[in-house]
């Protein structure tokens, strides 16, 4: 009897941190699958946060939180892939760069897939990972990049500009299978957001665009996880090409 309540007593704990884990981080580990074939969770949403705070009324990924937890995952024995969870509107340039360049590392099995959107900085983070998916209403909106603030209209700050967008585009189409030139046409589209340029993909559209390999929801990206973390344990996996 006593074994018993403390077997309860040690899964509410668990049970508790996991709950506050996601509160804090938007991250928990899927150990209860019964394949021994753990997963760790990382929910990229809201704006991501770069340098500066944003305000506590805004929903936000923190870079801080995301790099040290994936360093930790390639360095763990027990977590064998990872899911990123995508709906996020963008946010700093350098930091979402920073994240996509670390899931891109991983030596272990990485699936992303988008829900609501993955806009702007979020699309690197999306290819970045070894398969993609999408919601059929999820979104991507495709766009050069903006800056906030003043602006000094001198050659050195337009150079800068283009070498940021030159880093995004070809992280971008070193992840998936669109091109240079199609991903530029689309980010200079003007007959498609108001008052702005750039392109909204929707689902399919992204698919057939050749930015996320697949339409689908959490239930193909867990299947597909557990698929390419089985080819990994026998020798047969070896990533996005």
């Amino acid at each position: 009897m006593a074994q018993q309540e403390d077997e309860k007593k040690e899964d509410r704990e668990k049970e508790q941190h996991r709950d506050e884990r996601i509160k804090e981080t938007g991250q928990a580990t899927l150990d209860e699958n019964g394949k021994l074939e753990n997963i760790h969770l990382i929910s990229i949403i809201g704006e991501i946060e770069g340098h500066d705070n944003l305000s506590n009324n805004s929903k936000t990924t923190k870079y801080e939180h995301i790099l040290p937890s994936l360093a930790a995952i390639e360095d763990s024995r027990d977590i064998k892939g990872v899911l990123v969870l995508l709906n996020t509107m963008g946010g700093d340039v350098e930091a979402g760069l920073a994240i996509a360049e670390m899931l891109a590392s991983l030596s272990k099995p990485t699936v992303s897939l988008v829900l609501g959107g993955s806009h702007s900085i979020g699309v690197p983070i999306a290819v970045s990972t070894d398969y993609s998916f999408i919601v059929p209403t999820g979104t991507m909106v495709i766009h050069p990049v903006r800056m906030n603030g003043m602006v000094i209209g001198v050659r050195q700050t337009f150079d800068y500009f283009k070498l940021i967008q030159d880093r995004i585009t070809g992280f971008v189409c070193s992840h998936c299978r669109v091109d240079k030139s199609a991903l530029e046409e689309m980010m200079m589209e003007t007959g498609v957001l108001t008052k702005d340029v750039g392109t909204i993909l929707v689902g399919e559209d992204a698919v057939k665009h050749g930015i996320i390999d697949e339409v689908g929801g959490i239930d193909k990206a867990i299947a597909r996880l557990h698929e390419m973390i089985r080819e990994n344990e026998t020798g047969g996996f070896e990533g996005r090409d």
